[in-house]
C-alpha cells in the first residue's frame, strides 16, 4: 500500500503531519466509532452521505477493493462506473496521502510459495512450534535486530515479554547474540526454558549427524526471567533481570525489542529506552492498540497532546489493528466467509428485541457460521448469549438484512480505508516522543521549521 515513509519526514514534517491528521480524523468519526454489528440497530447505511450510498451501493466486493481499498499501479487506471462524489474522492486519497507506508521497500517472492506453512527462509529448527505468521515475523523482525546491533555495538538485546522464547531462541541460537527474555508469566519462562534445551539437542544431533553441513553449536542459549517490567520504575527495574555476565560488562550497551508488545508495554518500552543511558538501540512492534490507557499510553509526545482533535477513542485504536490489505484481498475472491459480518448484526437485533439492555455481548465464535442457514446461526448466537434459542424469529425482517449484505461489507471497507491514519497517528506520537527527549534535536528543528 502506498504512504508515507516516517524516515523521509523531517521533525517538522512529523509534527505538520500530526497536524493533519488530527484535523481529518475527527470528520469520519462516525464511521470510525460505529461497530458493525450495530449495522441495522444503529442505521449505519443512513449516516452515509446520500451520494456516497448511490456510488457504493451495489458494488460488488472485487469492485470495493479495487475502486475503494486499492491504489493503482503505475500505468494503471482505475474505471469508475459511475461519477463518484468529490468527497468520497477526496477521502481516498487522504487516506493514501497521510499514511505511513505499509508495504516492504523490497518484495521478493513469497517465503511461504512452495509451502504455506513453512517459511522457506526460516531454518527448520526455528518453525517448530511457531505458526506461519509467527516465522515471518520472528524471523523479519530478527534480522532487523541482528543489523541494529551490529550498527550500534550492543552487546545485550532485551526482549521485553519474550513469552514462549521464540524470537529470543531465533535472536540466540540462530542470529548468536546475547539475549535476555523478560517474561511475566512464570509458566511461559518454563515452556521457553524447555522448547530452548529441545532446540539445543536438536541442533546437536544434526551437527553430529551432518558435521561438514551443520556448524558447530558455538552459541549460547537466551537467559529467560520471570519478571514484570514496571512503567513506573524506569531504567533500573529493566536492567535489573540481565545476566551478570552482562551486568559486569564494562560498557554495556543494550538493544531493546519486543514483538506484540501488547497495549501500553510497548509505551514502557519506550520508556525505558528514553530514560537508559545504556539502550542504544530500540526495536518494537506494538499490537492491541485498543488496550492502550487514554492518556498515559496515548498520546505521549507534548505535541500531539497539545493538538485540538487528537482524542482517538476505544473503537478508533481497535479499528487499527484490523489489515486492510487482507480484507482487500478477501473482497477480490468474493465468496460466503464476507456474510460474517451481516449475519452477527442480524443476531444483534434479535438480541436487542428480546432483551433491550443487552447491547453488543461477546458471542463465542460459531465454527463455519458462513456456511449456516442464517436462522441456524441466530439460534447459536442466541444460546452463547444465553438467551432462548427458541425465540420466534422475524425471518422476513433478517433475510431483508441478509438482502444488505454488500452494504454492510461497503460500510466496513470505509473503516478499513481510515484504519491506517489511526496507526499513522499512534506510531507518530511515539516518533515524536522520542525525538523530544533529545533536546538538542528538538530545539534544532524547531529553529529550521
Amino acid at each position: 500500500m502506498p504512504g508515507l515513509a516516517a524516515r523521509n519526514l523531517s521533525l517538522g514534517g512529523r509534527k505538520q503531519l500530526a497536524v493533519d491528521l488530527t484535523r481529518v480524523l475527527p470528520l469520519y468519526g462516525f464511521i470510525l466509532d460505529a461497530y458493525i454489528i450495530e449495522f441495522f440497530t444503529d442505521c449505519l447505511w443512513e449516516k452515509l452521505p446520500s451520494s456516497w450510498q448511490e456510488v457504493l451501493d451495489g458494488l460488488t466486493p472485487p469492485q470495493i477493493s479495487t475502486m475503494l481499498l486499492e491504489m493503482p499501479s503505475a500505468g494503471e487506471e482505475i474505471r469508475y462506473r459511475s461519477v463518484w462524489p468529490l468527497t468520497l474522492l477526496a477521502l481516498k486519497a487522504t487516506a493514501r496521502a497521510l499514511a505511513f507506508t505499509r508495504t516492504p521497500e523490497c518484495l521478493g517472492p513469497s517465503e511461504f510459495q512452495e509451502n504455506p506453512s513453512q517459511s522457506s527462509r526460516l531454518a527448520a529448527q526455528f518453525r517448530k512450534h511457531v505458526k506461519p505468521k509467527k516465522q515471518h515475523e520472528i524471523r523479519r523482525l530478527g534480522e532487523l535486530v541482528k543489523k541494529l546491533s551490529d550498527l550500534t555495538g550492543c552487546n545485550q538485546v532485551v526482549d521485553v515479554g519474550s513469552g514462549q522464547g521464540h524470537l529470543t531462541r531465533f535472536l540466540a541460537l540462530g542470529l548468536g547474540l546475547s539475549v535476555t527474555g523478560i517474561e511475566m508469566d512464570r509458566r511461559l519462562v518454563e515452556r521457553a526454558q524447555h522448547l530452548d534445551q529441545e532446540l539445543l539437542s536438536t541442533l546437536k544431533k544434526e551437527e553430529r549427524r551432518k558435521p561438514r553441513i551443520i556448524p558447530a553449536i558455538s552459541h549460547r542459549p537466551p537467559n529467560h526471567v520471570v519478571s514484570w517490567v514496571d512503567p513506573a520504575a524506569l531504567s533500573q527495574d529493566l536492567l535489573s533481570p540481565l545476566t551478570s555476565e552482562a551486568a559486569q560488562a564494562p560498557a554495556r550497551r543494550l538493544l531493546l525489542t519486543g514483538l506484540h508488545a501488547c497495549g501500553d508495554l510497548s509505551v514502557t518500552i519506550l520508556q525505558h529506552f528514553a530514560c537508559c543511558p545504556e539502550a542504544v538501540a530500540l526495536a518494537s512492534v506494538g499490537c492491541c492498540y485498543m488496550k492502550l490507557t487514554t492518556p498515559g499510553g496515548y498520546p505521549l509526545s507534548r505535541w500531539v497532546s497539545g493538538l485540538q482533535g487528537h482524542s482517538l477513542p476505544y473503537k478508533f485504536r481497535e479499528g487499527a489493528c484490523h489489515a486492510l490489505e487482507e480484507y482487500a484481498e478477501r473482497l477480490r475472491g468474493g465468496g460466503p466467509t464476507l456474510r460474517t459480518h451481516c449475519y452477527r448484526a442480524a443476531l444483534e437485533t434479535v438480541i436487542r428485541d428480546a432483551q433491550p439492555g443487552l447491547c453488543r455481548p461477546g458471542v463465542q465464535s460459531i465454527p463455519r457460521a458462513h456456511e449456516l442457514p442464517l436462522e441456524e446461526y441466530i439460534r447459536r448466537g442466541l444460546q452463547r448469549v444465553g438467551l432462548d434459542p427458541g425465540l420466534p424469529l422475524d425471518l422476513a425482517f433478517l433475510h431483508s438484512c441478509m438482502a444488505q449484505e454488500h452494504r454492510v461489507v461497503a460500510f466496513f471497507s470505509l473503516a478499513l480505508l481510515l484504519a491506517p491514519l489511526v496507526e499513522t497517528l499512534i506510531l507518530l506520537d511515539r516518533l515524536l516522543f522520542l525525538q523530544e527527549q533529545d533536546d538538542v534535536i528538538y530545539r534544532d528543528d524547531e529553529g529550521l521549521a
